[in-house]
């Protein structure tokens, strides 16, 4: 956690300068000990595939409440991104849908979906080197799209976490 805080307020440091923004892929242990550091944080802040929550674990796992307490005050976003990463029931990752809805809940205006396109191994497998070309995951984004409609019902919340969001997060309005 101590590198971990340091290395976040050394991108914010090279960020704020720049306007941008800060994403992180990591865990929710290291959010929570990061959580002080992200709710003052003078630029956005975007947690990468659920936060690194696991799907199987429910919304009750450690940490989960602090991101759900990040993104409700509008301090954090959240990519409801490469649900694979955070299940393994594929294709449709069912038990992802409370994390979702539950992320979507805390606050829509701070959510983002995306493909994670074109679907890489973060992890080295035994036997290859990190600089190794590993073969991508074979997703159907399409299909994992669709789970989007499970997670947020309502037309007007899902335009904003796939248009209104990344528009203003990204600097495309």
């Amino acid at each position: 956690p101590n590198l971990g805080r340091q290395r976040f307020s050394a991108a914010i440091e090279r960020m704020k300068a720049r306007g941008w923004h800060v994403q992180l892929f990591t865990s929710l242990a290291m959010i929570t000990a990061i959580k002080d550091l992200v709710a003052a944080a003078p630029v956005p802040v975007v947690f990468d595939h659920f936060g690194g929550a696991e799907a199987a674990l429910g919304t009750g796992q450690p940490g989960f409440d602090d991101l759900l307490a990040l993104v409700k005050s509008g301090k954090a976003y959240v990519k409801i991104s490469g649900a694979y990463r955070a299940s393994r029931l594929a294709p449709d990752y069912a038990d992802a849908a409370p994390l979702a809805q539950a992320l979507i809940a805390a606050n829509a205006e701070r959510i983002i979906w995306g493909t994670d396109w074109p679907h890489p191994d973060s992890v080295t497998p035994a036997g290859r080197k990190v600089t190794d070309v590993t073969p991508l995951y074979q997703i159907d984004d399409g299909r994992l799209l669709n789970q989007l409609p499970v997670w947020a019902p309502d037309a007007k919340v899902r335009k904003t976490i796939l248009v209104d969001n990344p528009a203003r997060l990204y600097g495309f309005t």
